[in-house]
Protein backbone atom coordinates (compact mmCIF):
# COMPACT_ATOMS: atom_id res chain seq x y z
CA UNK A 1 0.00 0.00 0.00
CA UNK A 2 1.15 3.43 -0.52
CA UNK A 3 0.87 4.64 2.87
CA UNK A 4 2.36 1.82 4.27
CA UNK A 5 6.31 2.77 2.48
CA UNK A 6 5.57 6.07 4.26
CA UNK A 7 4.92 5.06 7.81
CA UNK A 8 8.35 4.80 8.29
CA UNK A 9 9.13 6.80 11.54
CA UNK A 10 11.66 9.02 9.72
CA UNK A 11 8.93 10.09 7.51
CA UNK A 12 5.88 10.16 9.92
CA UNK A 13 6.70 13.67 11.15
CA UNK A 14 7.36 15.13 7.45
CA UNK A 15 4.35 13.45 6.33
CA UNK A 16 2.20 14.86 8.71
CA UNK A 17 3.38 18.36 7.88
CA UNK A 18 3.37 18.05 4.51
CA UNK A 19 -0.56 16.41 4.47
CA UNK A 20 -1.50 19.56 7.25
CA UNK A 21 -0.42 22.10 4.09
CA UNK A 22 -2.16 20.17 1.59
CA UNK A 23 -5.37 20.40 3.95
CA UNK A 24 -5.07 24.22 4.42
CA UNK A 25 -5.01 24.76 0.77
CA UNK A 26 -7.58 23.04 -0.06
CA UNK A 27 -6.48 19.95 -1.47
CA UNK A 28 -7.95 17.43 1.32
CA UNK A 29 -9.56 15.30 -0.99
CA UNK A 30 -5.97 13.99 -2.46
CA UNK A 31 -5.18 13.44 1.09
CA UNK A 32 -8.40 11.63 1.96
CA UNK A 33 -7.80 9.51 -2.24
CA UNK A 34 -4.25 8.67 -1.14
CA UNK A 35 -5.34 7.19 1.95
CA UNK A 36 -3.21 9.50 4.35
CA UNK A 37 -5.50 10.58 6.88
CA UNK A 38 -6.50 7.75 8.82
CA UNK A 39 -2.88 6.26 9.17
CA UNK A 40 -1.99 10.07 10.47
CA UNK A 41 -4.59 9.89 12.78
CA UNK A 42 -4.22 6.74 14.21
CA UNK A 43 -0.46 8.12 14.92
CA UNK A 44 -1.87 10.76 17.01
CA UNK A 45 -1.54 13.73 14.44
CA UNK A 46 -4.31 15.51 14.34
CA UNK A 47 -5.32 16.67 11.19
CA UNK A 48 -7.21 20.24 10.74
CA UNK A 49 -9.71 19.74 7.94
CA UNK A 50 -11.55 23.32 8.42
CA UNK A 51 -8.23 24.97 7.49
CA UNK A 52 -9.20 24.66 3.65
CA UNK A 53 -11.93 27.58 4.27
CA UNK A 54 -10.11 30.38 3.45
CA UNK A 55 -8.33 29.12 0.32
CA UNK A 56 -11.25 27.99 -1.80
CA UNK A 57 -11.87 31.75 -3.40
CA UNK A 58 -8.33 31.24 -5.27
CA UNK A 59 -8.04 29.36 -8.31
CA UNK A 60 -6.17 26.41 -8.48
CA UNK A 61 -2.95 27.50 -9.75
CA UNK A 62 -2.13 29.96 -7.53
CA UNK A 63 -3.36 26.96 -4.52
CA UNK A 64 -0.90 24.91 -5.44
CA UNK A 65 2.09 27.93 -5.76
CA UNK A 66 1.51 28.40 -2.12
CA UNK A 67 1.27 25.29 -1.43
CA UNK A 68 4.39 24.70 -2.74
CA UNK A 69 6.65 27.77 -1.22
CA UNK A 70 4.99 26.77 2.33
CA UNK A 71 6.16 23.16 1.83
CA UNK A 72 9.61 24.50 1.54
CA UNK A 73 13.16 23.95 -0.53
CA UNK A 74 12.14 20.91 -2.28
CA UNK A 75 9.23 21.73 -3.60
CA UNK A 76 10.20 25.49 -4.30
CA UNK A 77 12.66 23.32 -6.60
CA UNK A 78 10.16 21.20 -7.67
CA UNK A 79 7.95 24.32 -8.60
CA UNK A 80 10.84 26.01 -10.40
CA UNK A 81 11.77 22.51 -12.67
CA UNK A 82 7.76 22.74 -13.69
CA UNK A 83 7.93 25.98 -14.46
CA UNK A 84 10.63 24.66 -17.43
CA UNK A 85 7.66 22.44 -18.64
CA UNK A 86 5.73 24.45 -20.86
CA UNK A 87 4.58 21.52 -22.46
CA UNK A 88 3.09 19.64 -19.59
CA UNK A 89 1.04 23.34 -18.24
CA UNK A 90 -0.68 25.91 -19.41
CA UNK A 91 0.58 29.34 -19.77
CA UNK A 92 -1.47 30.23 -16.27
CA UNK A 93 0.58 27.56 -14.81
CA UNK A 94 3.81 28.35 -15.75
CA UNK A 95 3.57 32.23 -14.55
CA UNK A 96 2.73 30.66 -11.23
CA UNK A 97 5.33 28.60 -10.87
CA UNK A 98 7.85 31.58 -12.50
CA UNK A 99 6.74 33.55 -9.27
CA UNK A 100 8.74 30.81 -7.04
CA UNK A 101 11.22 32.44 -5.71
CA UNK A 102 14.38 30.53 -4.03
CA UNK A 103 15.12 33.09 -1.47
CA UNK A 104 15.02 32.57 2.53
CA UNK A 105 15.89 34.10 5.87
CA UNK A 106 19.87 33.31 6.53
CA UNK A 107 20.94 30.44 8.64
CA UNK A 108 23.15 32.42 11.51
CA UNK A 109 26.64 32.41 10.90
CA UNK A 110 27.50 30.13 14.22
CA UNK A 111 25.14 27.36 13.37
CA UNK A 112 27.00 27.43 9.96
CA UNK A 113 30.53 27.52 11.30
CA UNK A 114 31.56 24.19 12.48
CA UNK A 115 30.56 22.03 8.69
CA UNK A 116 32.55 25.18 6.92
CA UNK A 117 35.22 24.45 9.00
CA UNK A 118 35.41 21.05 8.30
CA UNK A 119 35.14 21.33 4.68
CA UNK A 120 37.68 24.34 4.58
CA UNK A 121 40.19 22.05 6.86
CA UNK A 122 40.24 25.05 9.04
CA UNK A 123 38.27 28.15 10.62
CA UNK A 124 37.47 30.72 7.80
CA UNK A 125 39.75 33.26 9.76
CA UNK A 126 42.61 31.09 9.02
CA UNK A 127 42.29 29.54 5.51
CA UNK A 128 41.53 33.09 4.10
CA UNK A 129 43.16 36.40 4.51
CA UNK A 130 39.18 37.72 5.49
CA UNK A 131 35.68 36.01 5.80
CA UNK A 132 32.67 38.45 5.70
CA UNK A 133 30.50 36.11 7.84
CA UNK A 134 27.26 38.35 6.63
CA UNK A 135 25.92 36.20 3.52
CA UNK A 136 25.74 38.08 -0.01
CA UNK A 137 22.87 35.34 -0.49
CA UNK A 138 20.75 33.08 1.36
CA UNK A 139 19.06 30.22 -0.95
CA UNK A 140 16.89 27.60 0.41
CA UNK A 141 20.24 24.88 -0.05
CA UNK A 142 23.18 27.22 0.37
CA UNK A 143 24.42 30.92 1.81
CA UNK A 144 27.04 32.63 -0.27
CA UNK A 145 29.38 34.21 1.45
CA UNK A 146 32.55 36.57 0.15
CA UNK A 147 36.07 36.30 1.67
CA UNK A 148 40.20 37.35 0.41
CA UNK A 149 42.67 34.59 -0.37
CA UNK A 150 46.13 34.96 1.16
CA UNK A 151 47.58 36.45 -2.32
CA UNK A 152 44.93 39.12 -2.41
CA UNK A 153 42.14 37.39 -4.59
CA UNK A 154 38.55 38.12 -3.86
CA UNK A 155 36.17 34.69 -4.12
CA UNK A 156 32.94 33.75 -2.97
CA UNK A 157 32.32 30.76 -0.47
CA UNK A 158 29.37 28.75 -1.29
CA UNK A 159 28.33 26.91 1.51
CA UNK A 160 25.01 24.25 1.93
CA UNK A 161 23.06 24.56 4.25
CA UNK A 162 23.36 22.15 7.29
CA UNK A 163 20.98 19.25 8.00
CA UNK A 164 19.43 20.20 3.89
CA UNK A 165 20.20 16.36 2.82
CA UNK A 166 18.08 14.74 5.04
CA UNK A 167 14.62 16.71 4.95
CA UNK A 168 15.65 16.55 1.17
CA UNK A 169 15.70 13.26 0.75
CA UNK A 170 12.55 12.52 2.71
CA UNK A 171 10.50 14.73 0.47
CA UNK A 172 11.80 13.28 -2.40
CA UNK A 173 10.73 9.55 -0.77
CA UNK A 174 7.10 11.24 -0.48
CA UNK A 175 7.25 12.52 -4.27
CA UNK A 176 8.29 9.55 -5.51
CA UNK A 177 5.48 7.68 -3.64
CA UNK A 178 2.84 10.23 -4.79
CA UNK A 179 4.27 10.35 -8.42
CA UNK A 180 3.02 6.40 -8.08
CA UNK A 181 -0.47 6.40 -7.40
CA UNK A 182 -0.91 9.15 -9.20
CA UNK A 183 -0.03 7.56 -12.25
CA UNK A 184 -1.91 4.32 -10.64
CA UNK A 185 -4.91 5.62 -9.75
CA UNK A 186 -5.85 8.68 -12.03
CA UNK A 187 -5.78 8.34 -15.59
CA UNK A 188 -6.13 11.67 -16.51
CA UNK A 189 -2.82 12.24 -15.00
CA UNK A 190 -1.04 9.66 -16.61
CA UNK A 191 -0.48 12.88 -19.57
CA UNK A 192 1.50 14.21 -17.11
CA UNK A 193 4.23 11.71 -16.68
CA UNK A 194 4.51 12.11 -13.32
CA UNK A 195 6.87 9.42 -12.10
CA UNK A 196 9.29 10.53 -14.85
CA UNK A 197 8.97 14.15 -13.92
CA UNK A 198 9.74 13.24 -10.26
CA UNK A 199 12.68 11.09 -11.59
CA UNK A 200 14.45 13.65 -13.71
CA UNK A 201 13.76 16.32 -10.99
CA UNK A 202 15.83 13.81 -7.94
CA UNK A 203 18.13 13.43 -10.02
CA UNK A 204 18.75 17.02 -11.15
CA UNK A 205 17.90 18.22 -7.12
CA UNK A 206 20.90 15.75 -5.85
CA UNK A 207 23.40 17.12 -8.59
CA UNK A 208 23.07 20.42 -7.22
CA UNK A 209 23.17 19.23 -3.68
CA UNK A 210 26.67 18.70 -4.93
CA UNK A 211 28.87 21.72 -5.46
CA UNK A 212 31.28 19.67 -6.78
CA UNK A 213 29.35 19.18 -9.72
CA UNK A 214 28.47 22.25 -10.20
CA UNK A 215 31.80 23.19 -10.27
CA UNK A 216 33.02 20.95 -13.33
CA UNK A 217 30.19 22.01 -15.12
CA UNK A 218 31.54 25.54 -14.78
CA UNK A 219 35.05 24.28 -16.24
CA UNK A 220 33.31 22.46 -18.89
CA UNK A 221 31.64 25.65 -20.33
CA UNK A 222 34.83 28.05 -19.49
CA UNK A 223 36.71 25.25 -21.43
CA UNK A 224 34.09 25.48 -24.39
CA UNK A 225 34.56 29.57 -24.46
CA UNK A 226 38.67 29.36 -24.27
CA UNK A 227 39.66 31.53 -27.56
CA UNK A 228 36.01 32.38 -28.28
CA UNK A 229 36.26 36.17 -29.39
CA UNK A 230 32.54 36.19 -30.85
CA UNK A 231 34.13 38.01 -33.83
CA UNK A 232 30.84 38.09 -35.24
CA UNK A 233 28.90 40.83 -32.34
CA UNK A 234 28.34 44.30 -33.81
CA UNK A 235 32.04 46.29 -33.04
CA UNK A 236 32.20 49.22 -31.11
CA UNK A 237 36.16 50.56 -31.56
CA UNK A 238 35.73 53.33 -29.22
CA UNK A 239 35.68 50.96 -26.50
CA UNK A 240 38.25 48.45 -28.18
CA UNK A 241 36.65 45.49 -27.06
CA UNK A 242 38.15 43.61 -29.46
CA UNK A 243 39.63 41.34 -26.51
CA UNK A 244 39.35 37.39 -26.41
CA UNK A 245 37.65 36.54 -23.06
CA UNK A 246 34.40 38.52 -23.87
CA UNK A 247 32.78 35.65 -22.03
CA UNK A 248 33.86 35.30 -18.28
CA UNK A 249 32.99 31.97 -16.33
CA UNK A 250 33.94 32.21 -12.65
CA UNK A 251 37.47 30.29 -11.66
CA UNK A 252 37.18 27.52 -9.48
CA UNK A 253 39.06 26.92 -6.46
CA UNK A 254 40.07 23.10 -5.85
CA UNK A 255 41.71 23.16 -3.10
CA UNK A 256 38.56 24.27 -0.94
CA UNK A 257 36.18 22.74 -3.23
CA UNK A 258 33.73 20.08 -2.24
CA UNK A 259 30.48 18.12 -2.10
CA UNK A 260 29.48 20.61 0.36
CA UNK A 261 31.56 24.08 0.15
CA UNK A 262 32.59 25.65 -3.39
CA UNK A 263 34.64 28.59 -3.63
CA UNK A 264 35.03 30.65 -6.73
CA UNK A 265 36.31 34.21 -8.59
CA UNK A 266 34.72 36.69 -7.30
CA UNK A 267 32.40 38.80 -10.36
CA UNK A 268 32.61 42.86 -9.59
CA UNK A 269 30.58 43.53 -12.24
CA UNK A 270 26.94 44.61 -13.11
CA UNK A 271 24.11 42.61 -12.04
CA UNK A 272 21.86 41.77 -14.98
CA UNK A 273 18.67 43.26 -13.58
CA UNK A 274 20.18 47.01 -13.14
CA UNK A 275 20.20 48.45 -16.68
CA UNK A 276 20.49 51.71 -15.36
CA UNK A 277 23.81 51.21 -13.49
CA UNK A 278 24.93 49.51 -17.21
CA UNK A 279 23.93 52.85 -19.19
CA UNK A 280 25.83 54.93 -16.27
CA UNK A 281 29.15 52.68 -17.20
CA UNK A 282 29.16 53.02 -20.79
CA UNK A 283 28.40 49.81 -21.79
CA UNK A 284 27.20 49.04 -24.87
CA UNK A 285 23.80 47.83 -24.72
CA UNK A 286 23.24 46.63 -28.31
CA UNK A 287 26.72 44.54 -27.88
CA UNK A 288 25.47 43.03 -24.36
CA UNK A 289 22.35 41.87 -26.16
CA UNK A 290 23.98 40.47 -29.12
CA UNK A 291 26.75 38.52 -26.71
CA UNK A 292 24.97 37.26 -24.68
CA UNK A 293 22.17 35.76 -27.30
CA UNK A 294 25.61 34.23 -29.32
CA UNK A 295 27.09 33.07 -26.22
CA UNK A 296 23.93 30.55 -25.19
CA UNK A 297 23.39 29.90 -28.85
CA UNK A 298 26.77 28.65 -28.97
CA UNK A 299 25.97 26.92 -25.89
CA UNK A 300 22.97 24.87 -26.92
CA UNK A 301 23.65 23.98 -31.18
CA UNK A 302 27.50 23.57 -31.09
CA UNK A 303 28.63 22.57 -27.42
CA UNK A 304 25.60 20.34 -26.23
CA UNK A 305 26.41 21.85 -22.59
CA UNK A 306 24.37 24.88 -21.54
CA UNK A 307 23.15 27.56 -18.85
CA UNK A 308 19.83 26.39 -18.15
CA UNK A 309 19.15 29.15 -16.34
CA UNK A 310 20.43 32.61 -17.52
CA UNK A 311 18.24 34.94 -15.89
CA UNK A 312 19.55 38.35 -14.70
CA UNK A 313 20.01 37.53 -11.60
CA UNK A 314 22.90 34.85 -12.84
CA UNK A 315 24.42 37.10 -15.40
CA UNK A 316 27.16 39.81 -14.55
CA UNK A 317 27.99 42.94 -17.59
CA UNK A 318 31.35 43.58 -17.09
CA UNK A 319 34.21 46.83 -18.59
CA UNK A 320 34.53 46.04 -22.09
CA UNK A 321 30.81 45.16 -22.83
CA UNK A 322 32.20 41.61 -21.53
CA UNK A 323 29.30 39.24 -19.88
CA UNK A 324 30.12 36.97 -17.04
CA UNK A 325 27.39 33.60 -15.84
CA UNK A 326 27.66 32.29 -12.40
CA UNK A 327 25.69 29.27 -11.12
CA UNK A 328 25.61 26.25 -12.99
CA UNK A 329 23.83 24.02 -10.86
CA UNK A 330 21.25 23.73 -13.39
CA UNK A 331 22.57 23.01 -16.79
CA UNK A 332 21.38 21.39 -19.74
CA UNK A 333 22.90 18.55 -21.63
CA UNK A 334 21.93 17.63 -25.67
CA UNK A 335 23.20 14.80 -27.66
CA UNK A 336 24.50 14.98 -31.06
CA UNK A 337 21.55 13.85 -32.67
CA UNK A 338 19.39 15.86 -30.63
CA UNK A 339 21.11 19.13 -31.60
CA UNK A 340 20.85 18.14 -35.22
CA UNK A 341 17.31 17.91 -34.69
CA UNK A 342 16.89 21.07 -33.15
CA UNK A 343 19.08 22.78 -35.81
CA UNK A 344 16.48 21.02 -38.56
CA UNK A 345 13.57 22.62 -36.02
CA UNK A 346 14.93 25.98 -35.51
CA UNK A 347 15.76 26.62 -39.39
CA UNK A 348 12.43 25.30 -40.48
CA UNK A 349 10.52 27.84 -38.11
CA UNK A 350 12.84 30.36 -39.56
CA UNK A 351 12.82 29.60 -42.95
CA UNK A 352 8.90 28.97 -43.32
CA UNK A 353 9.35 25.23 -44.12
CA UNK A 354 6.36 23.40 -42.38
CA UNK A 355 7.77 19.82 -43.44
CA UNK A 356 10.74 20.23 -41.61
CA UNK A 357 9.34 21.44 -38.34
CA UNK A 358 6.60 18.46 -38.75
CA UNK A 359 9.05 15.85 -39.36
CA UNK A 360 11.55 17.08 -36.47
CA UNK A 361 8.26 17.03 -34.02
CA UNK A 362 7.12 13.78 -34.77
CA UNK A 363 10.62 12.06 -34.57
CA UNK A 364 10.24 13.87 -30.74
CA UNK A 365 7.01 12.27 -30.19
CA UNK A 366 8.10 8.73 -29.19
CA UNK A 367 4.78 7.49 -27.38
CA UNK A 368 2.59 8.01 -31.50
CA UNK A 369 0.30 10.90 -32.10
CA UNK A 370 -3.77 9.91 -31.87
CA UNK A 371 -4.07 12.03 -34.76
CA UNK A 372 -1.19 12.76 -36.98
CA UNK A 373 -3.27 14.40 -39.67
CA UNK A 374 -4.37 17.39 -36.93
CA UNK A 375 -1.27 18.30 -35.66
CA UNK A 376 0.77 18.46 -39.49
CA UNK A 377 -2.09 20.48 -40.12
CA UNK A 378 -1.89 22.65 -37.24
CA UNK A 379 1.90 23.18 -37.40
CA UNK A 380 1.77 24.07 -41.38
CA UNK A 381 -0.91 26.49 -40.50
CA UNK A 382 1.08 27.93 -37.89
CA UNK A 383 4.46 27.90 -39.78
CA UNK A 384 2.60 29.64 -43.06
CA UNK A 385 1.32 32.75 -40.54
CA UNK A 386 4.70 33.66 -40.07
CA UNK A 387 5.16 33.36 -44.22
CA UNK A 388 6.46 37.06 -45.58
CA UNK A 389 6.79 37.86 -42.03
CA UNK A 390 10.62 40.02 -41.88
CA UNK A 391 12.92 38.10 -39.93
CA UNK A 392 13.57 40.96 -36.85
CA UNK A 393 9.64 40.73 -36.22
CA UNK A 394 10.06 37.27 -35.26
CA UNK A 395 9.98 36.40 -31.22
CA UNK A 396 11.60 33.38 -31.15
CA UNK A 397 10.33 32.43 -27.94
CA UNK A 398 7.23 33.51 -28.76
CA UNK A 399 7.08 30.89 -31.68
CA UNK A 400 8.74 28.03 -29.82
CA UNK A 401 5.63 28.61 -27.25
CA UNK A 402 3.42 28.31 -29.93
CA UNK A 403 4.91 25.08 -31.51
CA UNK A 404 4.85 23.39 -27.70
CA UNK A 405 1.13 24.47 -27.16
CA UNK A 406 0.24 22.74 -30.26
CA UNK A 407 2.04 19.39 -28.93
CA UNK A 408 0.29 20.20 -25.51
CA UNK A 409 -3.43 20.20 -27.29
CA UNK A 410 -2.39 16.78 -28.99
CA UNK A 411 -1.72 15.72 -25.53
CA UNK A 412 2.42 14.80 -26.77
CA UNK A 413 4.97 15.69 -24.50
CA UNK A 414 8.81 17.11 -25.20
CA UNK A 415 11.99 14.79 -24.41
CA UNK A 416 13.03 15.44 -21.54
CA UNK A 417 16.29 17.02 -22.56
CA UNK A 418 14.82 19.61 -23.85
CA UNK A 419 12.72 21.21 -21.38
CA UNK A 420 15.10 23.03 -19.94
CA UNK A 421 16.20 24.31 -23.61
CA UNK A 422 12.62 25.89 -23.72
CA UNK A 423 13.32 27.81 -20.60
CA UNK A 424 16.45 29.45 -21.92
CA UNK A 425 15.15 30.11 -25.36
CA UNK A 426 12.36 32.66 -23.37
CA UNK A 427 14.28 33.96 -20.80
CA UNK A 428 17.10 34.64 -23.01
CA UNK A 429 14.82 36.62 -25.03
CA UNK A 430 13.65 38.27 -22.59
CA UNK A 431 16.63 39.62 -21.78
CA UNK A 432 17.86 40.08 -24.94
CA UNK A 433 14.56 42.60 -25.18
CA UNK A 434 14.88 44.53 -21.59
CA UNK A 435 18.53 45.55 -23.03
CA UNK A 436 17.15 46.16 -26.50
CA UNK A 437 13.75 46.90 -27.76
CA UNK A 438 14.75 46.11 -31.15
CA UNK A 439 16.62 43.07 -30.11
CA UNK A 440 16.28 40.33 -33.20
CA UNK A 441 16.48 36.95 -31.51
CA UNK A 442 15.54 34.95 -34.82
CA UNK A 443 18.62 37.08 -36.66
CA UNK A 444 21.10 36.25 -34.04
CA UNK A 445 20.13 32.80 -34.55
CA UNK A 446 19.93 32.02 -38.12
CA UNK A 447 23.79 32.75 -39.12
CA UNK A 448 24.96 30.41 -36.04
CA UNK A 449 22.50 27.54 -37.54
CA UNK A 450 23.55 27.61 -40.97
CA UNK A 451 26.94 27.96 -40.31
CA UNK A 452 26.43 24.79 -37.93
CA UNK A 453 24.71 23.27 -40.21
CA UNK A 454 27.09 23.42 -43.35
CA UNK A 455 29.99 22.01 -40.48
CA UNK A 456 27.92 19.32 -40.23
CA UNK A 457 28.69 18.35 -43.85
CA UNK A 458 31.79 18.94 -44.76
CA UNK A 459 34.06 16.37 -45.79
CA UNK A 460 35.89 15.39 -42.77
CA UNK A 461 32.11 15.90 -40.16
CA UNK A 462 31.05 12.95 -42.95
CA UNK A 463 34.38 10.74 -43.16
CA UNK A 464 34.03 10.93 -38.92
CA UNK A 465 30.41 10.17 -39.02
CA UNK A 466 30.12 7.20 -41.19
CA UNK A 467 33.15 5.81 -39.62
CA UNK A 468 31.50 5.79 -36.23
CA UNK A 469 28.49 4.32 -37.72
CA UNK A 470 30.41 1.57 -39.56
CA UNK A 471 31.95 0.49 -36.47
CA UNK A 472 28.82 0.41 -34.65
CA UNK A 473 27.29 -1.75 -37.05
CA UNK A 474 30.24 -4.03 -37.55
CA UNK A 475 30.32 -4.06 -33.40
CA UNK A 476 26.37 -5.17 -33.70
CA UNK A 477 27.09 -7.92 -36.53
CA UNK A 478 29.70 -9.42 -34.45
CA UNK A 479 27.85 -9.69 -31.43
CA UNK A 480 24.81 -10.84 -33.27
CA UNK A 481 25.92 -14.62 -33.41
CA UNK A 482 26.74 -14.69 -29.25
CA UNK A 483 23.40 -12.75 -28.37
CA UNK A 484 21.08 -15.24 -30.48
CA UNK A 485 23.12 -17.94 -28.73
CA UNK A 486 22.12 -16.99 -25.37
CA UNK A 487 18.42 -16.20 -26.65
CA UNK A 488 17.88 -20.05 -27.96
CA UNK A 489 20.00 -21.63 -24.70
CA UNK A 490 17.56 -19.61 -22.76
CA UNK A 491 14.46 -20.74 -24.44
CA UNK A 492 15.46 -24.24 -23.99
CA UNK A 493 15.81 -24.22 -20.62
CA UNK A 494 12.76 -22.78 -20.02
CA UNK A 495 13.94 -19.59 -18.34
CA UNK A 496 12.92 -17.15 -21.29
CA UNK A 497 11.03 -14.90 -19.50
CA UNK A 498 8.94 -11.75 -20.59
CA UNK A 499 8.44 -8.57 -18.04
CA UNK A 500 5.16 -6.84 -18.26
CA UNK A 501 4.65 -4.30 -15.18
CA UNK A 502 1.39 -2.56 -15.72
CA UNK A 503 0.56 -0.39 -12.47
CA UNK A 504 -3.19 -0.89 -12.50
CA UNK A 505 -2.87 -4.17 -11.96
CA UNK A 506 -0.57 -3.92 -8.68
CA UNK A 507 -3.80 -1.91 -7.39
CA UNK A 508 -6.53 -4.77 -8.36
CA UNK A 509 -4.31 -7.38 -6.84
CA UNK A 510 -4.10 -5.69 -3.39
CA UNK A 511 -7.82 -5.33 -3.97
CA UNK A 512 -8.18 -9.06 -4.65
CA UNK A 513 -5.76 -9.74 -1.41
CA UNK A 514 -7.94 -7.69 0.37
CA UNK A 515 -10.74 -9.20 -0.32
CA UNK A 516 -9.53 -12.58 0.06
CA UNK A 517 -8.54 -11.91 3.67
CA UNK A 518 -12.02 -10.78 4.21
CA UNK A 519 -13.49 -14.04 2.68
CA UNK A 520 -11.21 -16.09 5.33
CA UNK A 521 -12.11 -14.07 7.83
CA UNK A 522 -15.80 -14.67 7.48
CA UNK A 523 -15.32 -18.31 6.99
CA UNK A 524 -13.57 -18.98 10.48
CA UNK A 525 -15.95 -16.05 12.04
CA UNK A 526 -18.93 -19.23 10.91
CA UNK A 527 -16.86 -21.79 12.27
CA UNK A 528 -16.50 -20.17 15.47
CA UNK A 529 -20.35 -20.15 15.37
CA UNK A 530 -21.05 -23.26 14.61
CA UNK A 531 -18.97 -24.84 16.70
CA UNK A 532 -19.76 -22.60 19.48
CA UNK A 533 -23.54 -23.71 18.76
CA UNK A 534 -22.48 -27.32 19.08
CA UNK A 535 -20.82 -27.09 22.71
CA UNK A 536 -23.46 -25.30 23.88
CA UNK A 537 -25.30 -28.26 23.81
CA UNK A 538 -22.93 -30.83 25.46
CA UNK A 539 -23.12 -31.32 29.05
CA UNK A 540 -20.09 -31.55 31.17
CA UNK A 541 -17.02 -29.49 31.74
CA UNK A 542 -15.66 -25.90 32.97
CA UNK A 543 -19.02 -23.74 32.76
CA UNK A 544 -19.16 -19.92 33.50
CA UNK A 545 -22.46 -18.91 34.84
CA UNK A 546 -24.36 -21.33 33.66
CA UNK A 547 -23.14 -21.84 30.73
CA UNK A 548 -20.08 -24.10 28.77
CA UNK A 549 -16.86 -22.38 29.23
CA UNK A 550 -15.81 -22.84 25.46
CA UNK A 551 -18.99 -21.80 23.99
CA UNK A 552 -18.79 -18.72 25.69
CA UNK A 553 -15.38 -17.97 24.39
CA UNK A 554 -16.30 -19.16 21.01
CA UNK A 555 -19.26 -17.27 20.66
CA UNK A 556 -16.78 -13.77 22.20
CA UNK A 557 -14.44 -14.59 20.00
CA UNK A 558 -16.76 -14.38 17.22
CA UNK A 559 -18.89 -11.73 17.67
CA UNK A 560 -15.61 -9.55 17.92
CA UNK A 561 -14.51 -10.98 14.28
CA UNK A 562 -17.44 -10.25 13.01
CA UNK A 563 -17.16 -6.65 14.23
CA UNK A 564 -13.67 -6.54 13.21
CA UNK A 565 -15.13 -7.88 9.21
CA UNK A 566 -17.95 -5.47 9.13
CA UNK A 567 -15.43 -2.39 9.98
CA UNK A 568 -12.90 -3.56 7.31
CA UNK A 569 -16.18 -4.07 4.79
CA UNK A 570 -17.50 -0.35 5.79
CA UNK A 571 -13.93 1.22 5.29
CA UNK A 572 -13.31 -0.47 2.21
CA UNK A 573 -16.40 0.83 0.63
CA UNK A 574 -16.07 4.56 1.91
CA UNK A 575 -12.78 4.19 0.34
CA UNK A 576 -13.90 3.46 -3.09
CA UNK A 577 -16.26 6.26 -2.81
CA UNK A 578 -13.30 8.86 -1.84
CA UNK A 579 -11.20 7.18 -4.79
CA UNK A 580 -14.09 8.10 -7.11
CA UNK A 581 -13.29 11.41 -9.10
Amino acid sequence: MFWQALMAARDLGRLHEIASILIRHGFGNMVRRMSLAGPLERAGRALHWHEAEEMARLETHSRVRRALEELGPTFVKLGQILATRVDLFAPEWIAEFSKLEDSVPAVPYPAILQQLTEDLGGPPDEVFDSFDPEPLAAASIAQVYRARLKDGTEVVVKVRRPGIVPIIESDLRWLSRLAEWAEAENPELRYFRPQEVIRQFAQSLRHELDFAAECRNAESIAANFAGYSDSNSPSNPSTGDDTPSVIVIPRVYWQWTGERVCVQEYIDGIPGRDLDAVDHAGLDRKILAHRGARAVIKMIIKDGLFHADPHPGNVFYLPGNRIAFIDFGMVGRLTEERRDQLIHLLLGLLQHDPTRVVDVLLDWTSDGVADENGLILAIQTFVQQYQGVPLKQLRFGTMFSEIVANLREHRLVLPPDLALLTKAFITLEGMGCELEPDFDMAGEALPLLRAEMLARYTPSSLVQRGWRATSEMLGLIAGLPHDLSRLIRAARRGKLDIHIDIMHLKHVGDQLDGAVNRLSAGLIVAALIVGSSIVMTVVGGPTLMGLPFFGVLGSFCATIGGAWLLRSIHRSNKADRESRP
